[in-house]
């Protein structure tokens, strides 16, 4: 299934194809196409190089690791994303390796490195939720997250299924039209509030 978004201006095709749909094949994923979506999140850029990212990863080949990391999902999540064949979290390192400084742009690097991977994820005819709704202590516990190091979000990945095998009101989201605030609303010249003129 495919839900590309109605764009006001052009975009790459692959950023229109992009989203996060809960509907997950129960169909593994190849190992080549595991490397290359870590090898993507790998080239994403980062503060002095940094490369805060770290990511926990489990395919259900290896069901016990996958079930530590399923175990740590909210409960409205875990509905449908047990389904998927392989569980990421992704976390930040929180100071500078060589300093030892605070590093203010960690969190937001980390993003960048799963934006890398959620595209090439795209790329590969796969599919990735990114999801909020963890326990996050949980996660620091039983995944052996060491001090300094912060889980960010878990991501589901695989390949996308059928609307049909989602409870009814997940499936009714999953099958709406894709909608975003317009770029006027979030888009400013030179100062906060001061709307772009040739966006409308």
């Amino acid at each position: 299934m495919h839900n590309p978004a109605q764009t006001d201006f052009p975009i790459h095709d692959l950023l229109a194809l992009r989203w996060s749909p809960r509907a997950f094949a129960e169909r593994p994923i190849e190992g080549d196409k595991v490397n290359s979506l870590f090898e993507a999140a790998r080239w994403a850029p980062s503060s002095n190089n940094e490369q805060p990212w770290r990511f926990i990863v489990a395919g259900k080949d290896d069901e016990a690791q996958w079930n530590r990391l399923l175990a740590c999902v909210e409960e409205g999540n875990r509905i449908w994303a047990v389904r998927a064949p392989m569980l990421i979290l992704s976390v930040a390192r929180l100071n500078f390796e060589k300093c030892d400084k605070p590093n203010r742009h960690a969190l937001h690097d980390v993003g960048m490195a799963t934006g890398n991977l959620v595209l090439q994820a795209t790329a590969l005819g796969l599919v990735a939720r990114q999801m909020a709704g963890f326990d996050v202590e949980k996660a620091r516990g039983d995944l052996n997250i060491p001090f300094g190091y912060e889980p960010v979000a878990m991501i589901a990945v695989g390949y996308p299924g059928d609307p049909r095998m989602l409870p009814d009101t997940l499936r009714q989201r999953e099958l709406a039209s894709r909608e975003r605030r317009a770029t006027s609303t979030f888009v400013y010249v030179g100062e906060w509030g001061k709307s772009v003129p040739f966006i409308s």
